[in-house]
Formats: C-alpha cells, sequence, structure tokens
C-alpha cells in the first residue's frame, strides 16, 4: 500500500486508486440513477452545511472496500455514483437531510469508514452519500455502570486509544478493519472483532443506539441491564446496513484494560481434530479471546510451517485467575496435538491488521476475496469441505483455502479465501460464479450467510433463500419504517422503488 493510503484518524482510507482519476470515474452497474435537480440540492444545503457535488468529490465517496469494486476501479470504474455528498455534523442535521430525502423521494445511503467488503455502502441507485464521519468522538463514560457512549463516526483506533489513554477501558471489538472502520459501521453490519471470544460480537457489546428513521424522527432503544419492554429493538437495528435507520450514536458495553495475558500455539494432522479440540475447550466454559485454526494451506503461507500442520493459535487476556483456568483446559484439550512456537501469536498481531496485499494482487489482474460463514459444530467439518471443494472447481480458481476466526459454545465461523486469475473482461463472472458455488454449498451443508461482513450488495441475491419464509417479515420491517424505500436501496435483498439491480 502506497503512503497515500495509509489509514488516517477521521477520514475513510480509499482502498485503491481509480484508474484515470476520480472526476471521470463511470458508474459500472446498470441501475437506474436517480437525479438530483437543482432545488433539491439547495434544500441539502439548508439542512447540512457540508454538502459536496464535484465528481472527485462523489466518485471517492460512492465506493468502499469491495474487492469486485477494486476491480472496476483499476478500468476506472466505480459500483455507482452519488449526486451529492452530504456530511452532517450534528444530529439534527442529519435528521433534516433523511426527512428532505424522504419527502422527495431521493435514495440516501449512510456511509462512514465505508471499510465494507460486500458493497454495503455502494450507492446503488446514486442519490445522496450520507457521510457521518463528521459525527466522531466519545461523548461520555460511565466508569461505574462501564457503558461508553460514542458517535457513530468515530473510527476504531482513534476510538480504543481514547477510551484506554484517557479511561483504561476497552470495548474488546478489534476487527481487521480497526483503522479503516467506525463505531456505527460495526454494528450496522453485526461485525466481529478478532477477540470476540473474551468480550462478543458486537451484537453482545451494543448496549443501545441512537437511530433516525427515514422520515427524520430520532429514536433511541435500549440502555438498560437486560430489559424487558417488549421486543429488543436494538437488535433490530444491529445488522440492518442502513435499510432500516441511520446509527448516530451508540452506547457499548466496557472493561478494564487487561493486566494479564496468555498465548500458546498447536499444531494438528487434521482440521477436523482442530475442530473438535476448539468445540470441546468452548463447551467446557473457556472463553480464550483468539482461538483461531488454519489449514495447511494458509498455516504454509501466514507462518511458514514446512510440515503438513494445522495450525491453532490462543490468545487470552483479563484477570489472571481466569486466563490461567482457561489456558490449561486448552493445554488439556490440545494434549495430542504439536506444541508450538507461542511467536507464531505475536507474529500473527504483528500482520492481523494489514490489507495492502488486495491491493497489490488485484492491480496485477488477481481476483481475490474472503467469505466467512458460520455454522454448528456438527455441521463445521462438512462446510468447510464442500465449500472449498465448490470454489476450487469453478474454472480459472487457483487457490482456496480456509482458517475458523471465532469459536462459540454452539459453533464457529469459518473463513474461505480464493484467488483466480482469468481474462480481463471474465472478472465479473468469474466472482459470481464463485460466490454462488461457494455460498450455495454452505448453505446446503448448514451454515449461514454471513457472520460478521454482513450482506450489502455482494450477497443480497441470497438472503431470500437464507431466510426461507422469514424474508418476509424482513420485508415487512422495512415497509413499515421506510415505506418510500430510501434508506440504502438495493442492500440485503429486499425490493426498491427505485429498480433492479443487476450485475454483473
Amino acid at each position: 500500500m502506497s503512503d497515500s493510503l495509509l489509514p488516517q484518524p477521521g477520514a475513510p482510507t480509499r482502498p485503491i486508486e481509480i484508474a484515470g482519476g476520480a472526476p471521470g470515474a463511470a458508474g459500472h452497474l446498470g441501475t437506474n440513477v436517480v437525479p438530483l435537480d437543482p432545488a433539491f440540492v439547495e434544500a441539502l444545503a439548508s439542512a447540512c452545511a457540508d454538502v459536496r457535488t464535484a465528481p472527485g468529490d462523489r466518485a471517492e465517496a460512492s465506493r468502499d472496500w469491495w474487492p469486485l469494486a477494486m476491480v472496476w476501479a483499476t478500468e476506472g470504474q466505480v459500483g455507482q455514483l452519488a449526486g451529492a455528498v452530504v456530511r452532517p455534523s450534528t444530529v439534527d442535521e442529519v435528521s433534516k437531510v433523511l426527512a428532505a430525502c424522504n419527502g422527495a423521494g431521493v435514495p440516501v445511503t449512510a456511509a462512514a469508514g465505508r471499510s465494507s467488503v460486500v458493497g454495503g455502502t455502494v450507492p446503488v441507485f446514486g442519490g445522496v452519500l450520507l457521510d457521518l464521519t463528521g459525527l466522531s468522538g466519545i461523548a461520555a463514560v460511565d466508569e461505574t455502570s462501564m457503558v461508553v457512549e460514542a458517535w457513530a463516526g468515530t473510527f476504531g483506533d482513534v476510538f480504543e486509544e481514547e477510551l484506554q489513554g484517557r479511561h483504561g477501558l476497552t470495548v474488546g471489538h478489534w476487527p481487521q478493519s480497526m483503522a479503516l472502520s467506525t463505531v456505527g459501521g460495526w454494528v450496522a453490519c453485526r461485525g466481529a472483532g478478532q477477540f470476540s471470544n473474551r468480550y462478543g460480537k458486537i451484537e453482545d457489546i451494543v448496549v443501545g443506539l441512537e437511530v433516525v428513521l427515514a422520515d427524520g424522527r430520532v429514536v433511541r432503544t435500549g440502555g438498560q441491564p437486560r430489559q424487558a419492554t417488549g421486543p429488543d429493538l436494538t437488535q433490530l437495528f444491529v445488522g440492518s446496513e442502513g435499510t432500516l435507520g441511520v446509527i448516530t450514536r451508540v452506547w457499548l458495553r466496557a472493561h478494564r484494560v487487561p493486566a494479564h495475558q496468555r498465548r500458546a500455539a498447536y499444531g494438528f494432522a487434521a482440521f477436523d481434530e482442530a475442530l473438535e479440540a476448539m468445540r470441546a475447550i468452548s463447551q467446557r466454559g473457556a472463553t480464550p479471546a483468539v482461538l483461531r485454526l488454519y489449514d495447511v494451506s494458509e498455516s504454509k503461507g501466514n507462518f511458514k510451517i514446512e510440515e503438513d500442520l494445522h495450525v491453532l493459535l490462543v490468545l487470552d487476556e483479563g484477570d489472571a485467575c481466569l486466563v490461567e483456568a482457561g489456558m490449561e483446559v486448552v493445554a488439556e484439550e490440545c494434549r495430542y496435538a504439536r506444541r508450538l512456537d507461542a511467536d507464531l501469536v505475536e507474529h500473527w498481531l504483528g500482520h492481523r491488521n494489514d490489507v495492502s496485499a488486495l491491493e497489490a494482487l488485484i492491480d496485477k489482474g488477481y481476483v481475490v476475496d474472503t467469505m466467512e460463514v458460520s455454522g454448528p459444530w456438527a455441521a463445521l467439518p462438512a462446510i468447510h469441505e464442500a465449500a472449498i471443494a465448490a470454489i476450487a472447481a469453478v474454472p480459472g480458481t487457483l487457490a482456496a483455502s480456509a482458517h475458523q476466526s471465532h469459536s462459540y459454545h454452539t459453533g464457529g465461523c469459518l473463513y474461505f479465501t480464493f484467488a483466480a486469475k482469468v481474462e480481463r473482461d471474465e472478472r465479473d463472472r468469474y466472482y459470481t460464479e464463485a460466490w454462488d458455488a461457494g455460498t450455495r454449498a454452505v448453505l446446503a451443508a448448514g451454515g449461514s450467510l454471513s457472520h460478521h461482513h454482513g450482506v450489502g450488495l455482494s450477497r443480497g441475491r441470497f438472503v431470500a433463500e437464507a431466510l426461507g419464509p422469514a424474508f418476509d417479515v424482513l420485508v415487512a420491517v422495512k415497509a413499515a419504517l421506510d415505506p418510500n424505500g430510501v434508506l440504502n436501496p438495493g442492500k440485503l435483498g429486499l425490493p426498491s422503488p427505485f429498480g433492479e439491480v443487476a450485475w454483473p
């Protein structure tokens, strides 16, 4: 990654240069783009002080880290172009902008760090790109109740640096995109951090939300421990990806910065044997913050392991008594594996947030992506075998591998990586076929559609299949909260009044 693309606090990081420059970028998707007339742009300017319509600003704001869209960038294209970029600095401005868009029937796509790898912030039908990075910072910390109040546009690295440095606290949410993503984005896509075994996924960390609805109304959900005031409305918006409302403020559960840490690494002869050890560790009640298993291919690539071993990394942190007890459980369940140098964990820690390889491979003409899913322990071996075989069978595939990145009492997350080299005009086709093959293999074997990357645009065509009859419930909720369909249309596979999404 060039110096100009290094993550900067408080601003989105460009994933890759747009060939020919951002001002000349064109939209790739064959969708109906809603035009913004001058009178509406003036109304936006009355609602928010920061409105940008320059072609370069619109092109840069209209893309995220979706690998397929990065391929398009090498051809001077973005997914689609927003008509205006609006950057509010207050909740009142967000409310006024949404009310204006809703009244005029203009699509509005919420974005902040734009770290989505599934096209979650691509403005599929143009309209307004609502940049929430102006809502930034920690608003309050309740050190007695251990609750942190933060604005949705706060970048993850800045958030944790301030929380730890000034308050000695952490929320424990450490996604690979830490410097690229924001607090609101974590919630919107139902994300997971690399230490989620210990601290939970974001849905476990969230205490409450402030959300602006499509018509501009501001609502607050949750806020009380284990309350029983009807359905949990907080969880309605967690993972809704901006289609039901725009998250502006988040309350999160915090912990004291851990004082004790232990590390270990093991090598297993078979992937399934390692899965069984991980299942036993989790179901005995041990919750090491990191419990990551790499197949032979990824073990050799990441750790230079010469033998055919599946590497299991373990890291735990927290109260010394709990950590030591948990690591005893780990040692017992891994007693038949080979004990490896714990420095492998340090190697992983040093490289875990490096995203530069993606840009380099795409620049060289490769198609590269990852597909993370979850499944019950009983189905994980079959999911692993079926998905690898299905992706590998797609013509053009050079490599397909997997690791297990998160473990829970009932199952875990398998994270697949694939790469291909095909003719330039075949890249869209290959990408679609690889995702179709891998996803349908996972669903048929009993797995989920996504564990933490969300649905966005890339996975939208699978949602009805994955949810079955429950998809109609999601459609009804969307219609109730956003009857004009202006919020992030084209995502989650939901019907849109602006037209269909057809790609490649």
